[in-house]
């Protein structure tokens, strides 16, 4: 195994990568769409639907885009499967779950750096009159503002540390054995379960824009369909992620022991 000099550096490394890449992800889903970051073509020029489908400059973006897409939720998913987990810890041991992550940001860096917008193609919906033009901009910047802080306070429910691959190097590096042998039998269940813990925000970050182009909706149907099939939640799974989200609000809200002397 690997000595620890080596194992801790690798793992801060595959975090930050994962952290910058969702720092990226956030300007890519909200800012870029709500803040107008990619120029769109007017009305005058966008096509219909029936000449969208048989124009190859709108064709063509759109099968780039879809790839790039496959390529993303394709690596999501193999290197998540029980086989390649085991070939991975085989070779890379407690860094696996690092390398996972390490990969699905990459993925999404290819995603994001290399995602062709569709200008000219046909939009879903647009707010163009007023008072639509400046309200509805505002709606769609105030949910995405709370949608992400949800994502943000759901987390703590979850360990972050673990999901991005720091606890099971720590773990390591003390001799503390495998952080999720010491998960309760429900933590566990949750987890096989529920692979995406904040899919209804991610949803309404996804579709509630301004303007609907046609890479945006291609984007949004992908992801939905993905999020949809990853998510298996049942009552008992419910009662036990509010059961944890009140234990870590409690804990956040006791005074520390400085604060009451």
């Amino acid at each position: 195994m690997a000595p620890a000099l080596f194992l801790v550096p690798a793992a801060l490394a595959s975090f930050i990568l994962a952290f910058g890449t969702g720092v990226e992800f956030v300007r890519f889903t909200s800012l870029r769409p709500l803040l107008g970051g990619v120029p769109e073509s007017g009305p005058d020029v966008r096509q219909g639907w029936l000449a969208a489908l048989q124009d190859p400059s709108i064709l063509a973006p759109l099968a780039w885009d879809l790839g790039l897409l496959l390529l993303f939720v394709g690596q999501h998913s193999l290197m998540a499967t029980d086989t390649v987990k085991a070939l991975s810890s085989r070779y890379f041991g407690v860094l696996q779950r690092s390398l996972y992550v390490t990969c699905t940001a990459l993925a999404l860096q290819l995603l994001m750096r290399y995602w062709e917008p569709v200008p000219r193609g046909p939009v879903l919906w647009e707010a163009r009159s007023e008072p639509w033009a400046t309200w509805v901009p505002l709606l769609c910047f105030v949910l995405h503002i709370i949608s992400w802080l949800l994502i943000f306070s759901i987390l703590l429910v979850f360990d972050y540390a673990e999901l991005m691959g720091l606890k099971q190097v720590y773990y390591h590096v003390l001799g503390l054995g495998e952080p999720l042998a010491l998960k309760s039998p429900r933590a566990l269940r949750l987890f096989s379960h529920l692979r995406h813990p904040v899919c209804v925000e991610l949803l309404t970050v996804l579709w509630v824009v301004p303007t609907l182009s046609t890479d945006r909706f291609l984007l949004a149907l992908l992801l939905t369909l993905y999020l949809g099939l990853a998510h298996g939640l049942d009552q008992h799974d419910l009662r036990y992620l509010r059961a944890q989200l009140q234990r870590k609000l409690h804990l956040l809200s006791r005074p520390q022991d400085g604060d009451a002397e």
